[in-house]
């Protein structure tokens, strides 16, 4: 039996709320500035370190811009991937079904087990 050993804390509490608010992704150092700029008070550091919490514990996505910057969102419970507008960030979740197929049978071919994958889309959308 495993026990959740992280303490809600009202940072923790702040970062979420901030996320759960936002429809795109976010890097730390946005959603840190979010936060600061409604009052509240964090740290940099602090936001880093509980956005890594909640991407291992699968509470957020994380995606790595195109620049090389992770990015965060919370997003459904499903497995999906992202379709993202380099403009503006609009993103939208998408099945991929191919995808996981394609996966399966190349991770199978080559007897690879317990086998992940991310797959974000770039491009721009019709508004932009």
């Amino acid at each position: 039996m495993t026990t959740d050993v992280r303490r809600t804390t009202r940072q923790r509490s702040a970062v979420q709320d901030a996320l759960e608010a936002m429809e795109e992704f976010r890097s730390a150092q946005e959603i840190h500035a979010e936060l600061v700029s409604q009052g509240t008070s964090i740290g940099l550091t602090t936001v880093y370190r509980t956005l890594q919490s909640l991407a291992a514990a699968d509470e957020v996505d994380v995606l790595i811009r195109e620049d090389g910057e992770a990015a965060y969102r919370k997003c459904g419970g499903a497995h999906h991937h992202h379709l993202v507008c380099r403009a503006c960030g609009r993103t939208v979740e998408v099945d991929g079904p191919t995808v996981e197929r394609w996966t399966a049978a190349v991770s199978a071919a080559h007897g690879f087990r317990e086998v992940s994958h991310t797959l974000e889309i770039f491009g721009r959308c019709p508004d932009c």
